[in-house]
């Protein structure tokens, strides 16, 4: 009811606020005797945490996680899985001066109007500060579908604001603060050294996939693979947009072309993004983003105070001026949650299910 959970036979749940003592989740449905350690989510952690370029904010957290719970001698018990990471960081001086206004494009006005009373301290619990525990909880997650089932997961940059990025090669995406598939970011570094210095913040388009992913995971109707891929990454802060496969493209498509035909090799093409009628194909789930521009920025901008009297707001700061550079881990996480929930669900379901003709081989693209 009160939304802090995700999944049910693979829950998770977020607690915690930008600027209090700690953030964190609790997994509660981890199957047993699953080797499991910090460094197992630490690395996954790293890759989103704050302050890591000069692109980003420049709030320093170290993430570290602390397991609490649901491990013994270095396995998982079955038992829930408590994860913390304390806030070390926090500067809650920066939002005083918009504590009593609404800062346009946030969740200030929503939160204040639905509970009447908000923490305006990083945005509170709106902040996307609160991704840290999915992206640890995805880390859990990742490493059982590794290892049951030979499932990777990999994201990517493809557009940052106006700016279309060109895939070259996956190779390049850990060299780089962008998580670009490209060689040469210096045009990206200099799109946003440009913006920092407008005081103004842009969108991101990110490009996520999911290689290994066994047939027959989803249900038809209303628990579909894909349906419940949107519902997750529309759960993330800034989201605006989801397409799987080929997306809106398809639009454009004529039917000879959009469906993937089939040989004995595999799926000639992918634009289904790995998933028919709700069900996984057991090609790549493919699945891109559109991130809204930053809502804190310094310019200044016309609203209203709590008592509807109107202000300009200017939020200072550190603030990410596109947060879909850090996106990336996050999104690449919330695909391996919902994953892993189907997973656990077919399982249960259909573990005894015998197909009397093999699948046909994953994808021959």
């Amino acid at each position: 009811m009160s939304g802090n959970t995700f999944g049910t036979l693979f829950a998770v749940t977020n607690f915690g606020e930008s600027h209090g003592p700690a953030i964190g989740c609790v997994i509660d449905g981890c199957p047993p005797g699953m080797a499991l350690c910090e460094a197992d989510i630490q690395a996954d952690l790293d890759r989103r945490r704050p302050g890591t370029s000069r692109h980003v904010t420049q709030r320093n957290e170290p993430d570290t996680v602390e397991i609490l719970s649901g491990v013994y001698e270095g396995k998982t018990t079955g038992t829930p899985i408590a994860l913390l990471i304390r806030n070390a960081d926090q500067r809650s001086k920066d939002y005083s001066a918009i504590a009593q206004s609404f800062r346009p494009g946030h969740a200030d006005y929503t939160y204040w109007h639905k509970f009447g009373i908000r923490d305006p301290r990083g945005g509170g619990r709106s902040s996307a500060r609160l991704t840290a525990p999915t992206v640890a909880a995805g880390a859990v997650a990742k490493k059982w579908l590794a290892e049951k089932y030979g499932v990777s997961f990999r994201g990517c940059m493809t557009q940052v604001g106006d700016l279309p990025i060109p895939f070259e090669s996956w190779e390049h995406v850990p060299n780089n603060p962008f998580y670009a598939p490209v060689a040469d970011v210096s045009a990206l570094e200099d799109y946003m050294d440009a913006l920092r210095k407008a005081g103004d913040s842009c969108g991101a388009r990110i490009r996520v996939t999911a290689s290994g992913v066994p047939v027959g995971l989803g249900e038809p109707l209303y628990d579909k693979l894909d349906a419940d891929i949107a519902f997750a990454m529309m759960g993330l802060n800034a989201v605006k947009g989801v397409e799987i496969g080929a997306g809106f493209a398809s639009v454009a498509q004529r039917g000879s072309m959009h469906g993937d035909s089939l040989s004995p090799e595999g799926f000639k093409s992918n634009n289904a993004g790995g998933v028919l009628g709700g069900i996984s194909t057991g090609q790549d789930l493919e699945v891109s983003i559109a991130i809204k521009p930053t809502s804190s920025i310094i310019t200044p901008r016309e609203s209203i105070d709590t008592q509807g009297q109107p202000v300009d707001v200017v939020t200072k700061g550190r603030h990410d001026p596109c947060v879909g550079i850090r996106a990336t881990p996050i999104v690449e996480a919330l695909l391996a949650l919902v994953v892993m929930e189907h997973a656990l669900r077919q399982r249960a379901q259909n573990a005894d299910v015998v197909q009397p003709v093999a699948p046909i081989a994953a994808s021959a693209i």
